[in-house]
């Protein structure tokens, strides 16, 4: 995309169509227009792009409100800048990063926990905040650190490809899609999970008119139980499997959805994960005040009903919270927004240590309220609502909610991959429908695939972690910020000493996945 009001981007395509279209693309308007760009065209003829001498005084350059964008293929938009009215303060610009990072990781802090040992899975989640906060700072910085460029407009993909070319922005688009895409998967196998839960309690309710005058329908005791699933009759297991055909009805609802062109529909719901998110809090603190705290601390044996405080299964929960924290190809997007740029930082912290707060909070109270004995820490769910009873009233609230939360979500995810891709790769969100659908069906079948045979949520979000963070998070933040401070001749030491092992733990976290 080219700025009218560059005259050195003009420069570069003088034969460029001058007519200036609205928003709608078929809307040709004002020769004034073109008068102005031929005049903008005039000056760049004049000088070259690093001589601001001859460049176009004040009274060519259009205004903010009238200058337009010209996209390759000749048509131009109009640009909408930010309002100063519209942005958002500082509490608004928190709670917005919180309900952004705030996913379906949090279902399974708990299981990551049980897997490192209560005491080091503790201490793993707050180094990794820390850990994860400083690089997301780097990545918030970073369009700052370019010199003599403006890059006011610029997200961290545009950074990568200023230091690494166009290797930096494909790696960046293919990791950012492997957040985005896995973060899909998680998403079809929980829908999977809860809708086939949601149709188990109503089962309970009313299985099937009484025969039996003597028989007793009523609810099972709501209690902590490791698998989580009542029985029920053969017939409505076959129609009504949680990987045989619940993965597959899914597709008839969830298709038609990802092929729609705009995704401002869906937008409007997106408080639903603020609720859920909500929810989750009061009824993780309602059964830890009912079942009370269950701890013993071995510090390196496992006994019957207990995990070691220390477990070398402990890259498990750093590859889940890498995926946790994960909000670093998005952040510049988030604080542009904040109305005092100068409280960045400041912000971003806060809103971490509430998210990291948020993630302590819920895994410390499921694993020390969970029931040992008699059933052992080992039970733990990598989805820890698995652990309840399809009978419990207050965890069947909890699937309701997720589950329509993500059926609005889901549609934005693929959304943002369509327009990350087909952006790239053909210049164009929506090239056509045939390709949508293509790209689309092959997101909806991966989701089939694993939810049918690998329904492991817990390995799901520790795998897309671990990848997409050795790179949008530890390589090339790491790996920026030393080249940046090498230009200015202020690399140090213990700067590059420092860099350099966020780096190989971001290899080390990656490899480790496959050796637990």
């Amino acid at each position: 995309m080219t700025y009218l009001r560059n005259a050195s981007h003009v420069n570069r395509a003088p034969n460029m169509p001058r007519n200036i279209v609205g928003d709608d693309p078929q809307e040709r308007v004002s020769a004034e227009a073109a008068i102005l760009n031929s005049r903008v065209h005039y000056y760049s003829r004049l000088t070259g792009s690093s001589d601001r001498l001859l460049s176009p005084p004040n009274h060519v350059i259009p205004r903010p409100e009238e200058i337009y964008i010209y996209s390759p293929l000749g048509t131009a938009f109009k640009v909408k800048g930010y309002d100063q009215g519209s942005k958002n303060p500082s509490v608004i610009t928190i709670f917005a990063i919180w309900n952004t990072m705030m996913g379906t990781s949090i279902l399974s802090i708990p299981w990551g926990i049980k897997q490192a040992g209560f005491t080091l899975g503790i201490l793993i989640l707050i180094f990794t905040g820390f850990l994860m906060l400083y690089c997301c700072y780097i990545v918030l910085k970073s369009p700052r650190a370019v010199p003599y460029v403006d890059t006011s407009d610029w997200e961290f993909p545009d950074v990568c490809r200023y230091y690494f070319g166009k290797f930096g922005q494909w790696s960046s688009l293919v990791f950012s899609m492997v957040s985005l895409i896995g973060a899909m998967v998680v998403y079809w196998v929980l829908m999977s999970n809860f809708l086939y839960n949601t149709g188990q309690f109503i089962y309970i309710i009313c299985p099937y008119p009484k025969t039996d005058p003597q028989e007793n329908n009523t609810f099972c005791t709501p209690q902590l139980s490791p698998g989580g699933n009542d029985s029920s009759d053969g017939a409505f297991e076959h129609y009504w499997s949680k990987t045989n055909t619940i993965p597959l009805y899914l597709i008839v609802l969830l298709l038609p959805l990802l092929c729609f062109r705009s995704a401002s529909f869906f937008a409007r719901f997106t408080f639903l994960g603020t609720i859920s998110v909500v929810y989750l809090i009061v009824l993780v603190t309602v059964k830890a005040a009912r079942l009370g705290f269950h701890l013993e601390f071995h510090w390196f044996d496992t006994s019957e009903f207990f995990v070691p405080e220390f477990r070398l299964l402990f890259p498990q929960l750093t590859g889940v919270l890498t995926l946790a924290f994960f909000i670093h190809n998005c952040i510049i997007t988030l604080m542009k927004s904040n109305k005092h740029q100068e409280n960045n930082v400041r912000d971003l912290s806060v809103a971490y240590f509430l998210v990291g707060f948020t993630y302590l909070y819920v895994g410390v109270l499921i694993f020390a309220a969970f029931p040992s004995p008699p059933l052992s820490k080992d039970c733990i769910e990598a989805n820890f609502l698995d652990n309840f009873p399809t009978s419990d009233v207050m965890v069947f609230v909890a699937r309701t909610c997720l589950l329509f939360q993500m059926i609005t979500v889901y549609p934005l995810l693929g959304y943002l991959v369509r327009v990350q891709m087909m952006g790239q790769i053909f210049g164009n969100h929506y090239p056509s429908f045939l390709h949508v659908l293509v790209l689309n069906i092959f997101i909806v079948a991966s989701g089939v695939l694993i939810a049918r045979f690998y329904p492991n949520i817990g390995s799901i979000i520790r795998f897309s972690g671990a990848t997409c963070g050795l790179v949008l998070v530890f390589v090339f933040p790491a790996l920026i910020h030393m080249i940046s401070l090498k230009r200015q001749g202020a690399l140090r030491w213990p700067s590059a000493v420092f860099h350099s092992t966020l780096i190989l733990l971001g290899i080390a976290n990656f490899l480790a996945q496959f050796f637990n």
